[in-house]
């Protein structure tokens, strides 16, 4: 399957119902991206400006704040799979495992698995953010039967945002721009309802 064509902004409906506000604070987007962004009215429109005027990975940013936690966590697992290796090691592939399971079936169990897999791939890779992005997905980072300590809601973006980016330049940091041309039409194609499926690369 080939990358998703580029959707209409009527398409983008998971994106309209995303506040803006919670991604101008926490989403760490460049000055130009934040003062182009100012005066739209929503997430899509956001998109739409910033993939305009070529910033790229300011969008990224923006998708792993503005889409809803298990959509932006699935995005950051189609991206992983997009640029990875052949001889990917099995830690690194455990967790991307358990993060796709975590969003095919979003329990508390699972989402402690994803986290535990990402610790066992020393959190230096975008399958161990996906990982941990699963896990700030989640209503408590305190163990099992511990009262409740709930993520910063920012935090899931974060970790989606550096998977996402981590993807786009591993091994090849030369294919960055074309990686997130192809990553962007695949946040459209999710934010449609899609499943934003991408070949993975050959070489």
């Amino acid at each position: 399957m080939s990358a998703p064509p580029s959707a209409p902004p009527t398409a983008l409906a998971k994106l309209r119902a995303a506040p803006l506000a919670p991604v101008r604070e926490h989403g760490e987007l460049a000055a130009a991206a934040l003062t182009l962004i100012a005066r739209c009215a929503d997430a899509a429109a956001a998109l739409e400006a910033l993939e305009s005027a070529g910033m790229a990975t300011d969008a990224v940013k923006l998708l792993a704040h503005a889409l809803p936690r298990r959509e932006g966590v699935w995005w950051a697992c189609m991206c992983a799979r997009a640029s990875m290796p052949a001889d990917l090691p099995p830690t690194d592939r455990a967790a991307l495992e358990a993060a796709e399971s975590w969003v095919r079936r979003p329990t508390d169990a699972q989402r402690r698995d994803a986290f535990a897999a990402a610790e066992q791939a020393r959190f230096g890779t975008p399958e161990a953010w996906t990982g941990v992005a699963t896990f700030w997905s989640g209503d408590s980072m305190a163990p099992p039967g511990q009262p409740s300590v709930p993520p910063a809601p920012h935090l899931a973006g974060l970790a989606i945002a550096g998977a996402v980016t981590l993807a786009s330049v591993r091994g090849d940091p030369a294919r960055q721009a074309a990686r997130l041309a192809r990553f962007l039409a695949s946040a459209r194609d999710i934010a449609g309802g899609g499943p934003g499926r991408m070949e993975t690369e050959t070489s």
